[in-house]
């Protein structure tokens, strides 16, 4: 019974780590196979440890440049996402006008809608328009589905702002820019920050809407998707490693500085 009771005291404990467990593995195998050398063209199984990818990441073509492709697409989509996604989520929780109920609902379409219709209907759009596919119509289309994630997490952040606060900040004489520079924007902050990144991981990682209004144009995922019909190089898991660890590493040093500054203000 000792055993059980132990159980139960850890139970919630055990089934978090197994699920991190879970969905980690997926990362885990990508790191081991970074450092395989398999002997045909797809790295699929393991043959022999080998860093020589790690030493030369760009040693596929065009590997690296889809990739640079894709970091511009998802820096611009994220920018544009986030500025006009603050201003929307400001406007529909601070401002009555008419429609707005309408437009409360069409932003959560996007998020509601399969990616394979809004990338045909977005395609239709183009080839009317007279548009060439390419840079351009990628960023437009993912600034167009990133925009309803900004909203969502910027407008729910406002909702919760306590208005007291910026009628403080006018009665001690703040002008309405100062008031959103020092009490508006600092508050919003996580929300922004939130919908900006959850963009730019949207962004970089589309292939759906991505693969159809490209044209000729080749991002990363889209690479990824064609190395994997003909043999899959080792260098994918090594830029997919890095990614990972990136995002690790901005994660811990995000948490160090809230840690840190919650010690400051205590």
């Amino acid at each position: 019974m000792p055993f059980v009771n132990w159980l139960k005291r850890r139970l919630v404990v055990i089934a978090g780590l197994l699920t991190l467990a879970y969905l980690l593995l997926p990362n885990v195998i990508v790191t081991v196979f970074s450092f395989n050398k398999p002997k045909g063209r797809f790295n699929y199984a393991w043959q022999h440890f080998s860093a020589g990818a790690w030493q030369d990441p760009c040693g596929v073509a065009d590997l690296c440049g889809s990739l640079s492709l894709s970091l511009q697409i998802a820096v611009w989509a994220t920018l544009g996402a986030t500025v006009l996604g603050t201003m929307i989520a400001f406007a529909l929780v601070r401002y009555r006008f008419r429609a707005r109920g309408a437009v409360n609902s069409l932003i959560f379409l996007p998020m509601a809608m399969p990616e394979v219709v809004m990338a045909a209907s977005l395609l239709t759009l183009f080839l009317n328009m007279g548009a060439q596919l390419g840079f351009w119509t990628i960023l437009i289309a993912h600034i167009m589905f990133c925009l309803s994630f900004v909203v969502t997490a910027v407008k729910a952040r406002v909702m919760s702002m306590d208005p007291r606060l910026e009628e403080a900040a006018r009665d001690l004489y703040a002008g309405p820019v100062q008031t959103f520079a020092r009490v508006t924007l600092p508050i919003a902050a996580p929300g922004i920050a939130a919908g900006a990144l959850l963009s730019f991981a949207l962004s970089f990682d589309d292939f759906i809407i991505t693969n159809f209004n490209a044209g000729s144009t080749v991002t990363f995922p889209m690479f990824v998707w064609g190395s994997a019909q003909r043999g899959t190089p080792v260098q994918i898991n090594v830029i997919g490693t890095a990614m990972f660890l990136v995002a690790v590493l901005f994660v811990l040093a995000s948490m160090a500085v809230g840690n840190r500054r919650n010690r400051q203000q205590a």
